[in-house]
Protein backbone atom coordinates (compact mmCIF):
# COMPACT_ATOMS: atom_id res chain seq x y z
CA UNK A 1 0.00 0.00 0.00
CA UNK A 2 2.78 2.47 0.89
CA UNK A 3 4.47 1.80 -2.45
CA UNK A 4 1.25 2.83 -4.20
CA UNK A 5 1.05 5.98 -2.10
CA UNK A 6 4.64 6.87 -2.98
CA UNK A 7 3.84 6.49 -6.67
CA UNK A 8 0.78 8.73 -6.29
CA UNK A 9 2.89 11.31 -4.47
CA UNK A 10 5.29 11.49 -7.40
CA UNK A 11 2.39 12.11 -9.78
CA UNK A 12 0.90 14.73 -7.45
CA UNK A 13 4.07 16.84 -7.18
CA UNK A 14 3.88 20.34 -8.67
CA UNK A 15 5.35 20.75 -12.14
CA UNK A 16 8.04 23.08 -10.75
CA UNK A 17 9.03 23.24 -7.11
CA UNK A 18 9.06 26.69 -5.55
CA UNK A 19 12.37 28.23 -4.59
CA UNK A 20 11.32 28.73 -0.96
CA UNK A 21 13.61 26.90 1.48
CA UNK A 22 12.06 25.47 4.64
CA UNK A 23 14.02 24.90 7.84
CA UNK A 24 13.44 24.24 11.53
CA UNK A 25 14.93 26.09 14.46
CA UNK A 26 15.45 24.19 17.70
CA UNK A 27 18.07 24.41 20.40
CA UNK A 28 18.08 20.67 21.13
CA UNK A 29 19.88 18.05 19.01
CA UNK A 30 17.20 15.44 19.75
CA UNK A 31 15.33 16.78 16.72
CA UNK A 32 17.91 15.28 14.38
CA UNK A 33 17.34 11.80 15.82
CA UNK A 34 13.55 11.95 15.39
CA UNK A 35 12.46 9.67 12.55
CA UNK A 36 9.73 12.16 11.63
CA UNK A 37 12.25 14.96 11.13
CA UNK A 38 14.40 12.67 9.01
CA UNK A 39 11.38 11.63 6.94
CA UNK A 40 10.56 15.26 6.12
CA UNK A 41 13.86 15.65 4.27
CA UNK A 42 14.47 19.13 5.73
CA UNK A 43 18.06 20.20 5.12
CA UNK A 44 18.21 23.50 7.00
CA UNK A 45 18.14 24.33 10.69
CA UNK A 46 18.94 27.27 12.96
CA UNK A 47 20.74 27.49 16.29
CA UNK A 48 21.28 30.53 18.52
CA UNK A 49 24.45 30.62 20.64
CA UNK A 50 26.23 33.04 22.94
CA UNK A 51 28.74 35.07 20.93
CA UNK A 52 31.62 33.68 23.04
CA UNK A 53 30.24 30.16 23.51
CA UNK A 54 33.63 28.66 22.58
CA UNK A 55 35.06 30.12 25.80
CA UNK A 56 32.85 27.75 27.79
CA UNK A 57 33.57 24.02 27.89
CA UNK A 58 29.91 23.20 28.53
CA UNK A 59 28.65 25.41 25.72
CA UNK A 60 31.33 24.15 23.33
CA UNK A 61 30.35 20.57 24.14
CA UNK A 62 26.65 21.36 23.55
CA UNK A 63 27.46 23.16 20.30
CA UNK A 64 29.56 20.26 19.06
CA UNK A 65 26.79 17.78 19.88
CA UNK A 66 24.19 19.85 18.01
CA UNK A 67 26.37 20.49 14.96
CA UNK A 68 27.56 16.88 14.78
CA UNK A 69 23.95 15.67 14.79
CA UNK A 70 23.04 18.22 12.11
CA UNK A 71 25.94 17.15 9.91
CA UNK A 72 25.07 13.47 10.31
CA UNK A 73 21.57 14.31 9.01
CA UNK A 74 23.03 16.38 6.13
CA UNK A 75 21.46 19.52 7.56
CA UNK A 76 22.98 22.94 6.85
CA UNK A 77 23.01 25.09 10.02
CA UNK A 78 22.35 28.78 10.40
CA UNK A 79 24.20 30.05 13.49
CA UNK A 80 22.93 33.21 15.15
CA UNK A 81 24.87 35.08 17.84
CA UNK A 82 23.35 36.62 20.93
CA UNK A 83 24.40 37.83 24.37
CA UNK A 84 26.82 35.77 26.43
CA UNK A 85 25.75 33.54 29.29
CA UNK A 86 29.23 33.64 30.83
CA UNK A 87 29.77 35.35 34.17
CA UNK A 88 31.11 38.84 33.71
CA UNK A 89 29.84 39.08 30.13
CA UNK A 90 26.06 39.03 30.54
CA UNK A 91 24.48 42.12 28.99
CA UNK A 92 27.94 43.24 27.84
CA UNK A 93 28.41 43.61 24.11
CA UNK A 94 31.66 42.60 22.42
CA UNK A 95 33.64 44.98 20.27
CA UNK A 96 33.65 44.13 16.56
CA UNK A 97 37.20 42.80 16.95
CA UNK A 98 36.16 40.53 19.84
CA UNK A 99 33.19 39.15 17.93
CA UNK A 100 35.39 38.75 14.86
CA UNK A 101 37.90 36.61 16.77
CA UNK A 102 35.14 34.35 18.08
CA UNK A 103 33.59 34.12 14.63
CA UNK A 104 36.89 33.10 13.04
CA UNK A 105 37.49 30.53 15.78
CA UNK A 106 34.06 29.07 15.10
CA UNK A 107 34.76 28.96 11.37
CA UNK A 108 38.12 27.27 11.97
CA UNK A 109 36.46 24.63 14.14
CA UNK A 110 33.45 24.09 11.83
CA UNK A 111 34.52 25.19 8.32
CA UNK A 112 31.49 23.49 6.74
CA UNK A 113 29.11 25.97 8.45
CA UNK A 114 28.59 28.97 6.20
CA UNK A 115 25.30 30.60 7.25
CA UNK A 116 25.42 33.13 10.11
CA UNK A 117 23.44 35.99 11.63
CA UNK A 118 25.17 38.86 13.40
CA UNK A 119 22.74 39.06 16.30
CA UNK A 120 19.47 37.48 17.40
CA UNK A 121 16.51 39.93 17.51
CA UNK A 122 18.90 42.86 17.47
CA UNK A 123 16.15 45.51 17.54
CA UNK A 124 14.36 43.98 20.55
CA UNK A 125 14.89 46.06 23.66
CA UNK A 126 15.40 42.96 25.76
CA UNK A 127 18.69 42.66 23.87
CA UNK A 128 21.64 44.98 24.58
CA UNK A 129 21.79 45.77 20.85
CA UNK A 130 18.42 47.55 20.86
CA UNK A 131 19.93 51.03 20.78
CA UNK A 132 23.13 50.01 18.95
CA UNK A 133 22.36 49.41 15.26
CA UNK A 134 25.67 51.00 14.24
CA UNK A 135 27.55 48.47 16.37
CA UNK A 136 25.63 45.58 14.78
CA UNK A 137 26.51 47.04 11.37
CA UNK A 138 30.16 46.90 12.45
CA UNK A 139 29.66 43.25 13.45
CA UNK A 140 28.33 42.61 9.95
CA UNK A 141 31.34 44.23 8.29
CA UNK A 142 33.72 42.22 10.47
CA UNK A 143 32.01 38.91 9.71
CA UNK A 144 31.81 39.62 5.99
CA UNK A 145 35.52 40.45 5.89
CA UNK A 146 36.29 37.22 7.72
CA UNK A 147 34.25 34.96 5.42
CA UNK A 148 33.54 36.21 1.92
CA UNK A 149 31.81 32.98 0.90
CA UNK A 150 29.47 32.90 3.90
CA UNK A 151 25.86 34.05 3.89
CA UNK A 152 25.82 36.60 6.71
CA UNK A 153 22.52 38.17 7.79
CA UNK A 154 22.81 41.85 8.67
CA UNK A 155 20.64 41.23 11.72
CA UNK A 156 17.71 39.12 12.82
CA UNK A 157 14.80 41.45 13.57
CA UNK A 158 11.75 41.03 15.77
CA UNK A 159 8.70 42.78 14.30
CA UNK A 160 8.50 45.36 17.07
CA UNK A 161 7.24 48.92 16.40
CA UNK A 162 10.85 50.21 16.32
CA UNK A 163 11.97 47.72 13.64
CA UNK A 164 11.96 50.04 10.60
CA UNK A 165 13.65 52.91 12.43
CA UNK A 166 16.32 50.46 13.63
CA UNK A 167 16.84 49.18 10.08
CA UNK A 168 17.27 52.71 8.75
CA UNK A 169 19.91 53.49 11.37
CA UNK A 170 21.71 50.23 10.55
CA UNK A 171 21.73 51.04 6.82
CA UNK A 172 22.98 54.57 7.51
CA UNK A 173 25.87 53.20 9.59
CA UNK A 174 26.70 50.57 6.98
CA UNK A 175 26.43 53.04 4.09
CA UNK A 176 24.39 50.42 2.29
CA UNK A 177 22.40 47.30 2.91
CA UNK A 178 23.34 43.73 3.81
CA UNK A 179 22.59 40.99 1.31
CA UNK A 180 20.13 39.29 3.69
CA UNK A 181 17.91 40.30 6.60
CA UNK A 182 16.48 37.88 9.14
CA UNK A 183 12.93 38.43 10.39
CA UNK A 184 11.11 36.99 13.39
CA UNK A 185 7.57 38.03 12.52
CA UNK A 186 5.87 36.42 15.50
CA UNK A 187 3.67 39.43 16.25
CA UNK A 188 2.26 39.83 12.76
CA UNK A 189 1.98 36.10 12.14
CA UNK A 190 0.14 35.40 15.38
CA UNK A 191 -2.29 38.24 14.66
CA UNK A 192 -2.73 36.89 11.12
CA UNK A 193 -1.54 40.23 9.77
CA UNK A 194 1.03 40.98 7.09
CA UNK A 195 1.75 44.65 7.91
CA UNK A 196 5.09 44.13 9.69
CA UNK A 197 6.47 41.84 6.98
CA UNK A 198 5.29 44.28 4.30
CA UNK A 199 6.95 47.13 6.21
CA UNK A 200 10.33 45.38 6.17
CA UNK A 201 9.92 44.60 2.48
CA UNK A 202 9.20 48.27 1.83
CA UNK A 203 12.21 49.49 3.82
CA UNK A 204 14.72 47.09 2.25
CA UNK A 205 15.73 45.66 -1.12
CA UNK A 206 17.68 42.58 0.00
CA UNK A 207 16.64 38.98 0.61
CA UNK A 208 14.57 38.29 3.72
CA UNK A 209 14.67 35.02 5.62
CA UNK A 210 12.07 34.25 8.29
CA UNK A 211 14.65 32.80 10.67
CA UNK A 212 12.06 32.30 13.41
CA UNK A 213 8.32 32.20 12.91
CA UNK A 214 5.54 30.07 14.36
CA UNK A 215 2.12 30.00 15.94
CA UNK A 216 2.03 30.24 19.71
CA UNK A 217 0.78 27.25 21.68
CA UNK A 218 1.57 28.54 25.18
CA UNK A 219 3.86 31.00 26.96
CA UNK A 220 4.83 31.88 30.50
CA UNK A 221 7.26 34.72 29.79
CA UNK A 222 5.15 37.62 31.14
CA UNK A 223 4.57 38.97 27.65
CA UNK A 224 1.67 41.39 27.26
CA UNK A 225 1.13 40.53 23.58
CA UNK A 226 -2.54 39.97 22.87
CA UNK A 227 -2.67 36.97 20.57
CA UNK A 228 -4.27 33.56 21.14
CA UNK A 229 -2.48 30.51 22.49
CA UNK A 230 -3.45 26.98 21.48
CA UNK A 231 -2.39 24.11 19.24
CA UNK A 232 -5.28 24.97 16.90
CA UNK A 233 -4.13 28.59 16.72
CA UNK A 234 -0.56 27.48 15.97
CA UNK A 235 -1.77 25.41 13.01
CA UNK A 236 -3.74 28.38 11.66
CA UNK A 237 -0.67 30.60 11.95
CA UNK A 238 1.54 28.04 10.22
CA UNK A 239 -0.87 27.96 7.27
CA UNK A 240 -0.87 31.77 7.21
CA UNK A 241 2.93 31.94 7.17
CA UNK A 242 3.14 29.73 4.08
CA UNK A 243 -0.01 30.81 2.26
CA UNK A 244 0.27 34.56 2.81
CA UNK A 245 3.49 35.85 4.38
CA UNK A 246 6.01 33.76 2.44
CA UNK A 247 4.25 34.68 -0.80
CA UNK A 248 4.42 38.44 -0.34
CA UNK A 249 7.65 38.73 -2.34
CA UNK A 250 10.17 36.57 -4.21
CA UNK A 251 12.76 38.21 -1.93
CA UNK A 252 11.50 36.01 0.89
CA UNK A 253 13.74 32.99 0.37
CA UNK A 254 13.66 30.93 3.58
CA UNK A 255 11.25 30.05 6.37
CA UNK A 256 12.56 28.52 9.61
CA UNK A 257 9.76 27.35 11.91
CA UNK A 258 10.48 27.46 15.64
CA UNK A 259 10.48 24.94 17.34
CA UNK A 260 10.48 21.16 16.85
CA UNK A 261 9.45 19.70 20.22
CA UNK A 262 8.17 21.28 23.39
CA UNK A 263 10.21 20.83 26.55
CA UNK A 264 9.10 18.64 29.38
CA UNK A 265 8.86 21.59 31.78
CA UNK A 266 5.25 22.30 32.68
CA UNK A 267 5.65 26.07 32.55
CA UNK A 268 8.32 26.57 29.90
CA UNK A 269 8.52 30.24 28.87
CA UNK A 270 7.71 29.67 25.18
CA UNK A 271 6.06 26.84 23.27
CA UNK A 272 5.43 27.00 19.52
CA UNK A 273 6.54 23.43 18.90
CA UNK A 274 5.36 21.13 16.14
CA UNK A 275 5.65 18.12 18.45
CA UNK A 276 4.16 18.14 21.96
CA UNK A 277 6.23 17.33 25.04
CA UNK A 278 4.65 13.86 25.12
CA UNK A 279 6.00 13.16 21.63
CA UNK A 280 2.71 13.41 19.75
CA UNK A 281 2.50 15.59 16.62
CA UNK A 282 0.37 18.71 16.84
CA UNK A 283 -1.91 20.04 14.07
CA UNK A 284 0.84 22.45 12.91
CA UNK A 285 3.01 19.43 12.09
CA UNK A 286 0.37 18.22 9.67
CA UNK A 287 0.28 21.68 8.10
CA UNK A 288 4.06 21.55 7.59
CA UNK A 289 3.87 18.11 5.96
CA UNK A 290 1.21 19.31 3.53
CA UNK A 291 3.11 22.51 2.74
CA UNK A 292 6.32 20.62 2.02
CA UNK A 293 4.37 18.37 -0.33
CA UNK A 294 2.80 21.38 -2.07
CA UNK A 295 6.27 22.89 -2.51
CA UNK A 296 7.53 19.66 -4.03
CA UNK A 297 9.98 19.22 -1.16
CA UNK A 298 8.53 16.21 0.66
CA UNK A 299 10.63 13.14 -0.20
CA UNK A 300 8.89 10.39 -2.14
CA UNK A 301 9.67 7.72 0.42
CA UNK A 302 7.40 5.37 2.36
CA UNK A 303 8.15 7.23 5.60
CA UNK A 304 7.22 10.59 4.06
CA UNK A 305 4.13 9.06 2.46
CA UNK A 306 2.99 7.78 5.84
CA UNK A 307 3.40 11.29 7.31
CA UNK A 308 1.36 12.79 4.48
CA UNK A 309 -1.42 10.24 4.90
CA UNK A 310 -1.48 10.98 8.63
CA UNK A 311 -1.65 14.72 7.94
CA UNK A 312 -4.79 14.46 5.80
Amino acid sequence: MLALIVALLVLALPASAAALIVGIGDQHPAMFHDARFQALGIRYSRLSIGWNALQSRAETRALNTWLSAARADHVSPLISFEESSLRGWRKRLPTPAQLGRQFRALRARYPWVEDFATWNEADYCGQPTCGRPALVAAYYREMRRSCAQCDVLGAELLDEPNMIAWVRRFKHALHGEPAIWGLHNYIGANRLQSASTRALLGATSAQIWFTETAGLVARHNRSARDFPESAKHAAQVTRFVFARLARLSPRIRRVYLYQWQAGAERHEPWDSALIAANGLPRPAFGVLVRELHALGQLPTTPAAAALLVGAR
